[in-house]
This record gives structure tokens, C-alpha cells and sequence, in this order.
């Protein structure tokens, strides 16, 4: 803690030094410079080869395109995460931008920390998750309900008699990375899931320590098919390449989690679920735009109110998926959005 409070007193006496802080006209809640509303979007990492910036982007520049008078910057912040506070500082502090988007769990507290520096600055921030500052919204999707689909999908996977199935009864979660809603959302719904099906799987969990290695996602993949697991769900950012390759190698599965990508490794991703960010990012930035964003709420997006989805109606998916285990997701699917099954995020 006190290693963080003297990075952020270095970004404030920096921010002083450069007069951004004491000698920038501070944007008051309603004004907007040249009547112009102008939009950054942070992108913390990059965009190429990343579907969900990619879709944030995308749904930010079709809201931009719609309404005259409208700027947006695209930024793009570098898989180094102990610059993203410096970055949105920065960029909070020219005073240029109505409003910044981002998307990632760690942006709330980050931009939680800028705006105290930056009151009038408002952020709208996807797939995280703080409530009660007046300056920040958050749209979060429930990442419990994602990966629990994820998870009963697999779990069908390594009970059938598929040719790249065998009887351990194992599957895999590869992650770039461990973080909060990892260990909290996405290996509990996840494991639910595959439980739901059969008490007995077990899940091989790995993590690459980065998004981009994908021959460090590869290997980890090859040890876990070697032990038995014959479907990974991958969340590794660039690093999900390596999952693919070497299950095309040992004749595996690959499942994916925020896009659908059956035509990538036709054969190979068998499954996916989905989420509606660029639907989420264009929606959400109309509102912006209009003065009716509710700052200070965060929004959790769910299953029942179609903001996530299983990909069950992909050629590829029905190609490769026989039609009991097709049937069995429509029938989980159903049990989401009826109520009949109920999973909360948690909030930490």
C-alpha cells in the first residue's frame, strides 16, 4: 500500500511540475469544449489479436459515427498493467476527452484513484464492477454465469464418446493470467458447470503469467492433454494460439470464452460463449452522449437479458456437436434465463 501511495503522490507532483493539475481549466459536468463531446478509448493492451477491444472499439466508433459532432480517440496502453494508472492519469489530465471508455477489472480502481485528481472526468468502464463513485460507470458481465456454460459444455464434452474424448473425465481452464474475477468467478462457475454434469470431473487449471506467450500456452497445453484433459478453455489473450496448436496436434478441443471463433480452428473450437460487447460499448456511449449515462451505478449483464451467450447455432458447432449434446445446452441455457438455476457474481 505504501508503494502504491508513492507512485500516485510521483503521477500528482509530475502532473504538478507540467501545470496540469493548478493551471488546466478544470471541464465542468454539462460543458463540452467547441460544443464537440470527445471520447477516449483506453485500450489496456492492444488491440490486434484482443476480439473483446476489438468489439469495445468497434461499438465506440459506430456510436461516434451516428451523431455529428462527435470525437474519439483510440489508445492503445501496453500489456505493462503498473503503466495504466500513469496512461489514464495523463489522459485525465488534458482535459480533452467528455468521456473515457475502457474495459478491464482492473480499470474501476484505477480510475477510481484518477478521479480524485479529476472529479469532473467521467469514465465508462466494461467487465469490472465499482459503485458509488458519481464519476464512474461500470457495466460488468457475470462471469459465474459465462464460465458455469462453459464449464456444462465441457463437462458433455469429456463425458461422451467423441473421438478426442477419453474416460478421464478431465478438462482444463488456461489463463493468462491470475486475477480477482479468475479465482472468484471464472474456476467456480466453471468447475459448477462441469459439475452439473458429473460430480466426478476434475479441472486441470494453468496459468501462462502473461498474454502473449504462446509457445509458454502451448507447452502447458501439451501437459495437459498428456494427463488426460481433452478440452481447455482458454483466456489467454494472444496466448490462445498455443492452446489451438497444440490441440490440433494431439487431436483435442479448444473452447473459447468471450467470442465466438469457430472458424479459426473449424474442427478444433468446438464451443464458445459470447458477449455482447460492442452492442454494450455502442449502446452504453449513445446514452454518454445523450446525458443520460447514471454515473455512480454499476450494471451486472446476465444471461436472461442477452448480453451472454452460447454459441450453439454456428455451422461449425452443429457440425461437430451431436444433437443430444446440443439439446442439453438448450435446456441449460433455458434454466439461466428462466431463474430456475440462479448464480450471483460475487462483489469484492
Amino acid at each position: 500500500m505504501a508503494v502504491k501511495s508513492l507512485y500516485y503522490s510521483l503521477i500528482v507532483m509530475f502532473l504538478l511540475t507540467l501545470g496540469l493539475v493548478s493551471c488546466t481549466k478544470e471541464k465542468s459536468d454539462t460543458e463540452n469544449t467547441n460544443d464537440i463531446y470527445s471520447i477516449a478509448v483506453f485500450v489496456p493492451g492492444v488491440i490486434a489479436g484482443s476480439p473483446t477491444y476489438e468489439m469495445m472499439a468497434e461499438g465506440a466508433q459506430r456510436a461516434v459515427n451516428e451523431v455529428d459532432g462527435r470525437e474519439l480517440k483510440i489508445i492503445e496502453g501496453g500489456y505493462n498493467q503498473g503503466e495504466w494508472l500513469e496512461k489514464i492519469t495523463v489522459l485525465a489530465s488534458s482535459n480533452e476527452y467528455d468521456l473515457i471508455v475502457s474495459t478491464n477489472p482492473a480499470m474501476p480502481a484505477i480510475c477510481n484513484e484518477v478521479s480524485k485528481l479529476f472529479p469532473n472526468q467521467k469514465f465508462f468502464l466494461l467487465d469490472g464492477f465499482l459503485e458509488g463513485n458519481k464519476s464512474i460507470y461500470t457495466f460488468r458481465y457475470n462471469q459465474v454465469e459465462q464460465s458455469f456454460l462453459n464449464g456444462y459444455f465441457a463437462g458433455l464434452i469429456t463425458s461422451s464418446k467423441m473421438d478426442g474424448a477419453n474416460t478421464d473425465l478431465k478438462i482444463g481452464l488456461i489463463a493468462g493470467q491470475e486475477y480477482p474475477d479468475m479465482v472468484k468467478a471464472i474456476l467456480p462457475g466453471f468447475t459448477a458447470g462441469a459439475e452439473n454434469v458429473n460430480s466426478s470431473i476434475s479441472v486441470d487449471f494453468r496459468i501462462v503469467g502473461n498474454w502473449y506467450d504462446a509457445e509458454k500456452a502451448r507447452s502447458l497445453s501439451m501437459s495437459m492433454f498428456n494427463s488426460g484433459v481433452d478440452i481447455i478453455l482458454t483466456i489467454a489473450g494472444g496466448a490462445n494460439q498455443g492452446v489451438i496448436t497444440a490441440a490440433r496436434e494431439m487431436g483435442k478441443y479448444v473452447l473459447m470464452y468471450d467470442v465466438s471463433a469457430y472458424d479459426d480452428a473449424p474442427g478444433i473450437i468446438i464451443g464458445s460463449t459470447e458477449i455482447k460487447q460492442e452492442r454494450a460499448a455502442y449502446e452504453k456511449i449513445k446514452l454518454a452522449i445523450a446525458g443520460k449515462m447514471n454515473f455512480g451505478t454499476a450494471e451486472i449483464a446476465t444471461v436472461k437479458d442477452g448480453w451472454i451467450s452460447f454459441d450453439n447455432k454456428h455451422p461449425l458447432y452443429l457440425k461437430n456437436i451431436s444433437a443430444d449434446i446440443n439439446s442439453r445446452m438448450e435446456e441449460i441455457i433455458s434454466e439461466l434465463v428462466s431463474g430456475k438455476i440462479s448464480l450471483k457474481m460475487p462483489v469484492y
